[in-house]
This record gives C-alpha cells, structure tokens and sequence, in this order.
C-alpha cells in the first residue's frame, strides 16, 4: 500500500507546456499591477489619502494575496490544477468588473456613514475588504494551486521559482503599461477592460493546455502538516525578507522622489525597477536552488542584502544628490527619463535582485526540508507578504517618525542579518562561522549609513543649482513627507515640503498666499465659515482668520508635524494662526473631509501641493469641484491656486476647463513678477451675485478691518480696487484657449499625467500670455459698485493690462 503523504506517478509535463504556464504568469501579473494600481488610486479618492487611509488600503490588498495563498494550500485539489487555475483567473476577471464597479457604491456609503473618531478607521477597512479581498485572495491563490500540477518536489521547487519571476516580470510590464499608457492616454475603465482581458486569455489558455492529453491531472494532496523542523528557519528568513523589502521601498520611494520629483511617473518607474529586479532575481534564483544548497544560498542572500542596503542608503545620501545636473536646462522627455531609471536602478537594483532570489531559494530549502511543494509556496507566499505589511506599516506610521529613516535603514540592515543567523546556527560549524561572519558585515554596514542631507529634503532635485549653500534650520520627518525650513541671512523664511518649496516669506510668494485667503473672505457678503485645504507655512489660512466676519476656520492638513512648524517659524507672517481659538485644524486630506463633514462653508480656499505630485490632482477633479459647490452656502466662494511654473500649457488647460465646467462664472486673478507669469488664484462663486466693490471698500475702511487691510498693503495692493483688478481672465475670455482641453475627472485623474511632464518646463510667461490674452471679456457682470468704482477699476485693469 502506498504511504498517504506521496502522490502516485504521473507524467511530466513537456517543455513546450511549461513555457505556456510561465507566459500564463506573466500575463496574469500584468494583469494584477494593473488592477493594483487602478484600484488603489480609485479607493484612495472616496477613503482618503491620508497615511492612515494608504496603510489600509495596502495591508488589505496584501492581505488578501496572504490568505489567499495560505487557504490554497488547505484540503485537496481535485481535477486539474488547470481547469482551478482557470477557473481563478476568470473569476479575478469577474472581481476586476465587480470591484470598478463597486468602488464608487461602496464610496458613497462609506461618506454617507463616515464621521470622525475610531468610526472612521473601521468603515475605512470595511470599504477596503469588500473591494479588494476577493480579487486578492483568489491572486493569491494561483501560484499554490498551479503547484500541484507540476511532478516532483525537486522539479516543483525549480518551476515554482520560475513561475514565481515570471509572474512578477509581467508585474514589471503592467506598472509601465498602467502609469505610462492606460491610465494616461484613457481612464480606470479602460485600464480594467484590459485587465480583465488578459484575466480571460489566461483562463482560456490554460484550459486548453488541460484538455491536453499529456497534460497531467493534480491528484489529492496530502493531509496537512507541520513543516519539519529544518524548514522553519526558512519561513522566519522568508518573513524577514519580505518586511526588509516592503519597508525599504517605502524609504527608498520618500528619498528619491526628493531627488527626481513626486510625479505619477516616478512612482511607476520606482515600482518597475523594484519589481524587474526580483523577476531577475527569481530567475536566477531558481536556477540555482537545483545546484547549489539552497538554504545557504538563501543565507547569503540575506547577508548581502545588509551590505546591499547600505550602499543605496550611502548612494541616497551620499552620491546621488551631488551629480552635476541642473534640471532647469531643457532637455528631451526620452534623456530625462533615461536619467531617472539610471538613478532609481542604481540604488534599488541591487537589493531588488537578492530578494528576488530569496523566494526561490527558500522554496528549494523547504521542500528539501520535507515540506510539500503546494504547501510549501503558499506558506512562504503568505510568510513573505505578511512580513511586507508589517514592514511597510511599521516604517511608514512607527519607524520613521520615531527614529527617523536613518536608523530605520539601520534597523532593517540588522534584520536582514538576523535572518541569515537563522539559516546558519542550526548547521554544522562552517555555517555558524559563516553566522557570525554575517554578523560582524552587518555590524559594519550599520556603521556606514548617513543621514539624509539637509538640503535634500528642503531643495530636492535643485540642491545642486540652488542649495548649495542652503541655511536649513529645520528638518522633519512626518508620517506622509519631509519637511523642512531655510533661511536666507536677510530672514527670509521658506517652507518646503518634499524636497519642493511650497510657501515663503518671499513677496511674490507672500502676495498669492495672502491673495487665496483675503479673496475667499472678501467676496462672500457673510463669511462666517471657512474652509483651508492645506495649511502650510499658515500664511493663507492666516490671512483668513484675521477677517472681523469669520467666526470659524476649519483647516485640513495632511501632514500632522505641519502645524508645529508653522507654529514655530510663521507665526508672525501667518498671524499666529495655529494657537488662534477660532481655528480647528483636522489631520486629514481635505477631499475625505468635505466628503464625510455634514459641514457648510461660506468660503473654500485650496492651496495643496503641486498638480503634479502624485495624488494632489484628485483634489482638481470635477467631481471634487463639484463636492466643494454641494458644501458651499449660497454666494459662496472658492479660490484655488494656479501653478504657471514647472508645468504645461496642456496643463493648465485642463486645471482651469475642469474648474469652468463647475463654476461657470469662474474668474483668474493674476500674481505676476514684474509683468511675467508666475502663479495666479482661481475664484469660483455658487451664485450669479457679483462681486460688490462697494462692500468690499466699506469692510476696508472700518476700524476693525484694519489689520486685513494691512495685510493687503504689505503685498502690494492699496485697496480692495487694487486688489480687484489683478483680474486677468474670466470664464468668457478663456473659453476659445480652452477649447479641446481635457477635463480631470476621478476616472481619469487626467491632470497628474499632463502636469507630470512639466515637472522640469519653465515656461509661465509664455502659459500666462496665452491665458491673459483677451482680457477678461465680462468685467461689468463681474463687478458691482457705484460708477465712480467701475470706472476706476476698468481703468485699472487697463493699465495691469498693459504692464503684461
């Protein structure tokens, strides 16, 4: 009688099938990276962006592929492994289909229901179950069930290793396909249609390989059990290599989106690196694990990965910030973009390839330690993916704002060390020698990680051209970004947030702050609420708070260190604006606020950071400009800020045609230097009332309007008329420029793909005489007063328009 825990003999599959099973991996982790991306970027828009928010969405997505690959491995798999991993991906298609559909439902439940308080976080998790969880965990599932169609152990754990790079080389092809192409040229919709498409093609493939006669049928697994005792180092490494990875990604993409610029396309070429690397890595690694002893080689690949991520943090640090180049210089998209994956490649690279390598080989030395193929890759399947969510968990809220990213590199460096201690002490004394060798280099690599420079965080990819002989005298790491503070020796202050200068005490900089503040409370005939999305420096929402009418300001700020460094250096250009009683500062994005307050506001102000960061675009979409109408009482006003430098004329189409079809009385007020372009305020106003310039004096000219009329008067506008008639365009004027313009929409979130690739373009002059043109076309119907203040400021506006 056969022994229960062997299978019976069966044929072998042929070369030709198991190339087809690998291209079924590679579509399939295509397939995935596609719908990760759409999906996580569509939650993100009805859940929040917060860290607290992003957290839950990866740990859920992770966690389904954990539990997924661990429920594979329970029971039998009857029939053929095929026609199951068939039958998985067409229901991944299904669930791809569900969940584009479902994501907005379940949205709008979420807001209707949400609140603040421990509430919040639980429906947040709810939402992020019922959308990702099933999808996942049927992913998750593939790689386990194909493992029983595959022969003997010693073949399984090669082919496993193969399937396992092959999947993610196709990973690597749908990161590149989603940021650079589906989601740019269409939307969501379309990029899931693909998806799904690919989800189909696999499943029809590999039932036609099941119907092959030579294909063989998986028979009944063994019963469960518990790995041998030589596998279970195998498992702890696995853990600790997938917590190293994930938490040194989230690192590595803070730094060099300090060094390249947080766009959509950093954060894609990031991930395509990350993940060719560990394809590579997989490939070699499963090739070796027939060769070599595995569970050695896994050990010095987790040596190696201490001196591996040493070396990145030395080159972040150290190298990388100090090349020669000067990003104001005009270049090609093609040559930047070879820039970009020379820098990325260069510090993430090297590691990517040890932990890919890791997977096979930690397969090949739990199978050689007794464990059952099928078993063994959805255990260390679900061991090394729940070692990534409590990596990038733990550095993204714990490590980093209590250590700091220095010494969490330490930290990991030390795990990764830790991990190959395992492997060895339970060898003979070669391997415990060989323990303490690892010990003693990881010692060493510890030592050598620097701390981020300074000017880094505050200059970002200008430290060369224009930190140089930066005076940071403030450095913080938060929860979502660095922040830091420079002063110039005449005391001059700037704020900068992720490596980019986002707020200063700079005139230019002085007068649109105090522009978006003192115009969202001018306007209105009673603005008693107000809304500040995005604190800052605190000087816009400082500029807010000083008018006499206002009795309450709400400001939503993502970063919870911002308000403390406001407090700390702005308090006198921002009014003293975060101890100011009247002011209630939430720690939140202000789309998830508006979406959950049951809040209205007489005036919304949006100063968030540049279109073309990564996630700020959601905070311009019609459907955001939409909500902010809905929350808005009547003769309500909303102002935003117009980026015209490092971005494109396309660009600034789009920010400003998305906002007109909302606000149909739409008008641009300009902030120029000197005559030229440089930024503007954009005001929306629910309601056809115009604006009353004899209100708006009266206010002025009263006792207890005197320090906003001070505050006017510092940047440059000597009364409310002046103030008035930096007018430069009106809905009317802009409409022949914007015809075409392509509207950023939360489908598409189009504006993040068109401001992305004018991260580098200096070209604000030649934007703002485009948008100014005409003048704007409609000044009478904007404006209401006596006919001594109409004419003054028509005459006012024709010498602005003369001075551009």
């Amino acid at each position: 009688m056969q022994p229960p825990e062997f299978s019976p003999p069966r044929a072998s599959p042929s070369p030709a099938a198991l190339a087809a099973v690998l291209a079924l991996f590679g579509a399939s982790g295509c397939a995935a990276l596609i719908y990760q991306i759409a999906w996580l970027e569509r939650l993100s828009l009805f859940i929040g962006s917060s860290a607290m928010s992003l957290g839950v969405l990866l740990a859920t997505f992770m966690g389904g592929l954990c539990l997924g690959s661990l429920a594979a491995t329970r029971g039998t798999v009857r029939g053929s492994a095929l026609v199951r991993y068939a039958q998985l991906e067409l229901l991944v298609a299904a669930f791809g289909v569900v969940t584009l559909l479902a994501i907005p439902l379940l949205g709008g439940a979420y807001a209707a229901l949400a609140g603040g308080g421990p509430l919040t976080l639980g429906l947040r998790l709810v939402v992020a179950a019922l959308t990702l969880l099933p999808a996942t965990m049927l992913m998750g599932a593939t790689l386990p069930v194909v493992a029983a169609w595959l022969e003997t152990r010693a073949h399984a754990a090669a082919w496993l290793g193969w399937c396992y790079a092959a999947n993610t080389v196709g990973g690597v092809l749908g990161a590149l396909l989603a940021g650079f192409y589906l989601l740019r040229v269409h939307d969501a919709r379309v990029a899931t249609v693909v998806a799904v498409a690919l989800n189909v093609g696999v499943a029809a493939l590999a039932l036609a390989l099941a119907r092959r006669p030579s294909a063989p049928l998986a028979t009944p697994a063994p019963a469960a059990a518990a790995p041998r005792t030589g596998a279970s180092a195998v498992y702890a490494a696995t853990t600790l290599s997938g917590m190293t990875a994930l938490a040194a990604e989230v690192l590595w993409t803070r730094h060099l989106t300090l060094l390249i610029g947080g766009t959509v396309y950093t954060f894609a070429l990031i991930l395509a690196v990350l993940l060719s690397g560990l394809g590579l890595g997989s490939a070699a690694g499963a090739a070796l694990g027939k060769r070599v002893d595995a569970r050695l080689a896994l050990a010095s690949c987790q040596a190696l990965l201490a001196v591996a991520m040493a070396a990145a943090a030395y080159v972040l640090a150290r190298s990388l910030p100090f090349w020669p180049i000067d990003v104001e210089l005009p270049t090609t998209a093609a040559v930047q973009l070879q820039l970009d994956l020379l820098r990325i490649a260069y510090v993430v690279l090297p590691a990517a390839l040890l932990w890919g390598a890791s997977f096979p080989l930690a397969l090949a030395a739990a199978v050689r330690a007794g464990d059952e193929p099928r078993r063994a890759v959805g255990r260390l399947y679900a061991a090394n993916t729940a070692g990534a969510i409590v990596g990038a968990l733990a550095t993204t809220f714990v490590l980093v704002t209590v250590v700091g990213s220095q010494h969490t590199q330490q930290l990991l460096i030390a795990a990764s060390a830790a991990g190959a201690v395992l492997l060895l002490v339970g060898g003979g004394s070669a391997a415990r020698r060989l323990a303490a060798v690892a010990a003693m280099l990881a010692a060493a690599a510890i030592a050598t990680v620097p701390a981020l420079p300074p000017a880094l965080v505050a200059y970002g990819r200008f430290l060369t051209t224009r930190g140089a002989d930066a005076n940071v005298v403030y450095v913080g790491e938060g929860v979502t970004a660095s922040v830091a503070v420079t002063e110039e020796p005449n005391g001059t202050l700037t704020y900068h947030n992720a490596g980019k200068t986002q707020a200063s005490t700079y005139p230019q900089d002085m007068r649109l702050q105090r522009m978006l503040g003192h115009l969202a409370t001018l306007i209105p005939a009673r603005p008693r609420q107000v809304l500040v999305i995005g604190l800052g420096a605190g000087i816009t929402a400082g500029a807010v708070s000083i008018d006499p009418a206002v009795e309450r300001v709400v400001v939503a700020e993502l970063e919870p260190l911002v308000p403390k460094v406001s407090a700390e250096f702005f308090g006198d250009p921002s009014f003293g604006v975060v101890a100011n009683d009247k002011v209630d500062i939430r720690t939140d994005d202000g789309r998830h606020f508006l979406a959950t307050t049951r809040e209205r506001f007489d005036a919304i102000t949006s100063d968030p950071l540049d279109p073309w960061v990564k996630g700020a675009a959601a905070l311009y979409t019609r459907e955001f400009w939409e909500l902010c109408k809905e929350r808005l009482n009547e003769g309500g006003v909303v102002t935003v800020f117009v980026q015209l430098y490092e971005t494109t004329e396309d660009a600034v189409r789009s920010e400003l045609a998305t906002f007109v079809d909302v606000f149909p009385n739409a008008a641009v007020f300009a902030n120029t230097v000197e005559g030229t372009g440089y930024d503007a305020v954009l005001v929306g106003r629910k309601g056809d009332e115009p604006i009353d310039l004899a209100l708006l004096a009266h206010r002025l000219d009263r006792d207890d309007y005197e320090r906003v009329a001070e505050s006017l008067r510092s940047v440059g506008f000597d009364s409310g008329l002046d103030l008035m008639s930096t007018l430069a365009a009106d809905a009317g004027s802009l409409h022949a420029w914007l015809e075409g313009a392509e509207r950023n929409t939360d489908h598409n979130l189009r504006l993040q793909y068109l401001a992305g690739r004018g991260l580098n373009v200096f070209a604000a002059d030649a934007i703002f005489a485009k948008l100014a043109a005409r003048g704007p076309s409609n000044a009478r119907e904007t404006f209401s007063g006596t006919p001594a203040q109409l004419e003054e400021l028509r005459q006012r506006l024709a010498g602005r328009r003369g001075d551009y």
